[in-house]
């Protein structure tokens, strides 16, 4: 028997926290959003709706690589403070290949890694049951 792949992802817009769920203790990896203070006032100078445009742009590229890492899990937990992982989520309906992934998405507050590592711990153990 295959076993399952499971992944919690405590997220924001700017980063996200991808706690993998195991028998053995792995580190958290983390992804960044690539769109920081700096590009944010550059783009501001010129305009607004530039600005907007490329945050929206470096706003995909974030979802996609976020993606790119759920395609290999069976089970995944998003979680955090914000927005993002509601349009996370969004973003992944959208392709096909997900179909098959059983996702969730939970609110919240804005919690240490220590907190992060037992909300995972804690949402996958009530779901295995052993015989």
């Amino acid at each position: 028997m295959k076993a399952i792949k499971k992944i919690g992802i405590c997220m924001d817009h700017a980063n996200a926290n991808l706690i993998e769920f195991s028998d053995e203790v792995k580190p958290t990896k983390t992804i960044s959003a690539d769109f920081d203070n700096q590009d944010k006032e550059e783009t501001l100078q010129r305009s607004e709706s530039e600005m907007h445009n490329k945050q929206q742009h470096k706003q995909i590229a974030y979802y996609k690589t976020l993606a790119h890492i759920i395609r290999d899990f069976d089970e995944v937990v998003l979680f955090g403070p914000t927005s993002a992982k509601s349009e996370l989520l969004n973003f992944l309906r959208k392709d096909h290949l997900f179909d098959t992934i059983k996702i969730e998405v939970l609110n919240t507050d804005k919690i240490t890694d220590n907190q992060q590592h037992a909300f995972v711990r804690e949402y996958f153990k009530k779901f295995d049951v052993k015989s």
